[in-house]
C-alpha cells in the first residue's frame, strides 16, 4: 500500500480530535444537539487551521444515524461513506478551478434534488473568494433561501474579498491560528502512535515554523522524519532539513551589529550561506528574534508572551541590556522592509548584506530613527573618551582632531611638538579679524569665503583653504580675485600680508593635512613681534 502523508493519515474524524478551535466545535455541536442547524456557514481563517476538516465532520454529524453528543459516530454507513468520499450527500467544490457562472448554475440546478439517503445535502465550497462576481450573483438567491435539506459551507482564507451580500447570508466562524503548545502536543501524540523518537525542542521549532497551521506542522514533520528515517529526530537535524539557522547565531549577529562590525556581519552571513541555510527564512527568523528583544525591553514580565526556553530567555535579557528600544525598532524596520523585498529578489544575499550595512552604519539613512542612532553613538564615544574634541580653553594645549582621552596624552605631546613655535603677529591679527573681513566682502566672494578654513603655510604665509568647485575656481584660476582678497586683509590689519589660496574636498581632509589656526590661535603659544 502506498504511503499516506501524516496530515491526511491523522485528519480528525470527529469533533473531539480537533485541536485549537474549541470555540467553533462547541457552537456547532450545540446546534446539532438542539436541532438549530443553519443553512449557510462561512469558515474564515489562515491555511491549515481546520476549515475543511470541520466542514466534513459537520457534514457527517448532521447525517449520522447515531450521533453522540453532537458528534458523528463514525461507524454507521453514512459516516463511513462520507469519510471515504463516496457519499452523494457531500459535494466538495474547489472554487479556484470552478469559479465561473456555469459552475455555480450547475450547483443551483442540483439543489432541487433531495438527498438519496440521509437528511442533508452539504455543499462545501473551498476558497470561495476565488468565485467571479457573476458566480457570486448566481449563488446569491439559492444561498439565501435553499431547500430545507441543503447546507452550504463556504471556506476562505481571504474573507475581505467576499461580497457583503454573501457575508450577510451566512453564519461566520473565524478560525484562530493554533498555538505552539497545542501543535506540539498533537505532534507528540502522533509520534507516540507512530513510535518515532523526536526531541521536544525539535517539535517546538517545527510548530513555530508552521505559524499556527497544523497541516504545515505535520508536513514539515513528515519531511524531517523522511530525511532522518530510522533515527531520533533532534533539534539540530530539524534545523538542517528545514534550512534554518540556530538561534545562537542571531545573538552573535546582534552583538556584531551593536559593535558596528560590518566585516564580522558579512563573514557570519557567509557562514550561513555556506551551511546552505534558506536566506528568506533567515530574514524572517532574525526579525522574529528582534521582536522578542523589543518585547523584553518593553516589559519585565514577558515570559508568557515569548515562546522560548528558559535558557534562551536569560540570554535575551542579557542582550537586551546592551541596547535600547529605539535601536531595536530601527533594526526591525530595516529587516521588515528587507523581508518584503527579498521574496522575489534574484540576489537575496546582496540585499541582506546591504541591510546589515545599514544596521551598522546609521549615517547611510536620514530618517529620525537613524539620526537618533547616530546621536546615541556620539554620546557613547563621548562617555568612553573616544570623541574628537575641539581644543578647550581650560589650560590644555590639546590640538583639534586628536581624540581627547587618557590613552592619547603621549600622542598629544608628540603633535604639540609639530605645531609652530610662534605665529606671526600679522597672521594672528588676520585670523582674529577674519569674521569681520568676510562680512565686509562683496558677493560672490563673501559666499565663497563663508566656509573657508585658515592655516599657516611656508614662510609664515596665511593659507586660506576653500572647497573645491566654484570657490576654488574663483580665487585660484583668477589671480585678480586673490589679489583683491589680499588687499582687503592687509587693510583690515593695517599691514601688508601675503596670502596663499588652496583647495580641498572636505573638512576631514583639512583636519588631516593642516593646522587649524582658528583653534591654535587661542593656545598658550608665543606671539612673534
Amino acid at each position: 500500500m502506498s504511503y499516506t502523508a501524516l496530515y491526511r493519515k491523522f485528519r480528525p474524524q470527529g469533533f473531539e480530535e480537533v485541536k485549537g478551535q474549541e470555540h467553533i466545535v462547541t457552537t456547532l455541536k450545540n446546534q446539532i444537539k438542539a436541532g438549530r442547524i443553519g443553512h449557510a456557514y462561512l469558515f474564515c481563517g489562515t491555511r491549515g487551521t481546520g476549515k475543511t476538516t470541520i466542514a466534513k465532520i459537520f457534514a457527517k454529524a448532521v447525517n449520522c444515524e447515531n450521533p453522540t453528543d453532537g458528534s458523528p459516530c463514525g461507524e454507521c454507513a453514512l459516516c463511513r461513506a462520507i469519510a471515504s468520499g463516496a457519499s452523494m450527500n457531500v459535494i466538495e467544490i474547489d472554487a479556484a478551478s470552478n469559479n465561473g457562472v456555469d459552475n455555480i448554475r450547475e450547483i443551483v440546478d442540483e439543489v432541487s434534488y433531495s438527498p438519496a439517503e440521509g437528511k442533508y445535502k452539504v455543499y462545501i465550497i473551498d476558497e470561495v473568494h476565488m468565485l467571479s462576481i457573476g458566480a457570486f450573483n448566481a449563488l446569491l438567491k439559492t444561498l439565501e433561501e435553499p431547500p430545507s435539506y441543503v447546507i452550504f459551507i463556504l471556506a476562505t482564507t481571504e474573507v475581505h474579498k467576499i461580497p457583503i451580500t454573501i457575508l450577510s447570508r451566512c453564519q461566520r466562524y473565524d478560525f484562530k491560528r493554533i498555538t505552539i503548545d497545542t501543535i506540539v502536543g498533537r505532534l507528540q501524540e502522533l509520534m507516540d502512535v507512530e513510535e518515532i523518537e523526536v526531541e521536544e525542542k525539535a517539535l517546538r521549532y517545527i510548530a513555530k515554523t508552521a505559524d499556527g497551521s497544523m497541516r504545515d506542522a505535520l508536513s514539515l514533520l513528515d519531511q524531517c522524519i523522511a530525511f532522518h528515517f530510522g533515527e531520533t529526530l533532534t533539534y539540530d537535524k530539524a534545523l538542517e532539513v528545514l534550512g534554518a539557522v540556530d538561534t545562537s547565531i542571531f545573538g552573535r549577529l546582534f552583538e556584531l551589529v551593536l559593535a558596528m562590525d560590518v566585516t564580522g556581519c558579512i563573514e557570519l552571513l557567509e557562514e550561513i550561506v555556506i551551511q546552505g541555510r534558506e536566506l528568506s527564512q533567515f530574514v524572517t527568523d532574525f526579525t522574529w528574534y528582534l521582536r522578542n528583544l523589543l518585547l523584553v525591553l518593553s516589559s519585565e514580565d514577558i515570559e508568557d508572551v515569548i515562546d522560548v526556553s528558559t535558557e534562551n530567555m536569560a540570554r535575551l535579557k542579557e542582550e537586551a541590556e546592551m541596547t535600547d528600544m529605539n535601536s531595536v525598532m530601527r533594526y526591525i524596520r530595516v529587516f521588515s522592509e528587507l523581508s518584503g523585498n527579498i521574496r522575489y529578489a534574484s540576489q537575496k544575499r546582496i540585499l541582506i548584506e546591504v541591510a546589515l550595512i545599514k544596521l551598522c552604519r546609521p549615517s547611510m539613512e536620514t530618517d529620525s530613527d537613524s539620526l537618533l542612532a547616530r546621536i546615541r553613538d556620539l554620546e557613547n564615544k563621548i562617555e568612553n573618551g573616544l570623541i574628537t574634541a575641539a581644543v578647550q580653553s581650560t589650560g590644555g594645549n590639546f590640538p583639534a582632531g586628536i581624540p581627547y582621552s587618557n590613552e592619547n596624552k603621549e600622542q598629544a605631546k608628540r603633535v604639540n611638538k609639530e605645531l609652530p613655535k610662534a605665529v606671526p603677529e600679522d597672521v594672528r591679527r588676520a585670523v582674529e579679524s577674519w569674521a569681520s573681513i568676510v562680512m565686509n566682502m562683496a558677493q560672490p566672494l563673501k559666499t565663497y569665503l563663508k566656509d573657508a578654513r585658515l592655516s599657516l603655510g611656508g614662510d609664515n604665509k596665511l593659507v586660506v583653504v576653500v572647497k573645491d568647485g566654484l570657490a576654488s575656481d574663483y580665487l585660484i584660476k583668477h589671480p585678480e580675485n586673490k589679489e583683491y582678497l589680499q588687499r582687503a586683509v592687509s587693510e583690515a590689519i593695517q599691514k601688508e600680508i601675503e596670502i596663499d589660496v588652496q583647495s580641498l574636498g572636505d573638512d576631514k581632509a583639512f583636519e588631516d593635512s593642516y593646522i587649524d589656526l582658528s583653534a591654535v590661535i587661542h593656545m598658550d603659544i608665543e606671539i612673534e613681534d
